[in-house]
């Protein structure tokens, strides 16, 4: 993907979020049972960093445990409904893909449902080598990404824009689609743009931007269905 596209994905992705705020965070008012489960791992004490943290819902899980906490999303609109949600933590906007932290500063860091809004395989490795950074050493990193895989329908819509690719009509990569975020009434919001991760290419990610891997592994079915992955520093 050429980089003036790629930078241009960014900038929408965010504009997308901001957009769709309200209604984002009414469907995801709390931690879903997995993200309960991610959040067991923290320990009293530690430094956590919920990059793209959204509207807070990983806080929730968390706040009982005794952590320092911080949260980061680009999405202003994200933060601003976080804050109104918790006002004890500390949501921040992050300017993009370089943190505001000393390196070895956390203990974990989460990136639940971020990697997959991320354009090109450079701007997934340059986060990931940047969350690497601000992560202590044997610190742990936690992923989370769809998996469209399950799904009848995002596999479809996966073929429709392999298929624009094939015959130039396509600006995005193999494996990247636009997927509608509609209202309650069915009215389209925005079209957010997605790559479809496989569990092998997550893993071998993860490895390119230096992680040890800790656990790799899928649950759910159709459009619930999601690939985890955590990785040691």
């Amino acid at each position: 993907m050429k980089k003036d596209y790629a930078e241009f994905l960014l900038e929408k992705t965010k504009e997308d979020y901001n957009l769709i705020s309200e209604e984002f965070a009414r469907t995801r008012a709390f931690p879903s049972e997995d993200i309960k489960a991610l959040a067991d791992y923290s320990r009293p004490g530690e430094k956590i960093l919920d990059f793209g943290c959204g509207s807070g819902r990983l806080f929730a899980a968390l706040k009982d445990k005794a952590i320092e906490y911080f949260g980061a999303d680009v999405s202003p609109k994200q933060i601003e409904i976080a804050k109104r949600n918790y006002p004890e933590a500390d949501f921040r906007i992050t300017s993009g893909l370089v943190l505001d932290f000393p390196e070895n500063f956390f203990d974990k860091v989460y990136a639940i449902a971020v990697l997959h809004h991320l354009p090109s395989l450079e701007l997934r490795l340059q986060l990931l080598k940047e969350l690497k950074r601000v992560l202590k050493p044997a610190g742990q990193l936690f992923l989370r990404v769809w998996d469209i895989w399950p799904d009848r329908e995002k596999r479809k819509l996966f073929w429709q824009f392999a298929f624009l690719k094939l015959i130039g009509k396509n600006k995005l990569d193999f494996g990247d689609i636009f997927m509608s975020w509609k209202d309650s009434q069915g009215k389209i919001l925005a079209e957010r743009y997605y790559h479809c991760f496989t569990k092998r290419e997550l893993k071998r990610l993860a490895r390119q931007a230096g992680f040890k891997i800790v656990k790799n592994w899928q649950a759910g079915e159709k459009e619930k269905a999601n690939l985890y992955l955590i990785a040691e520093k």
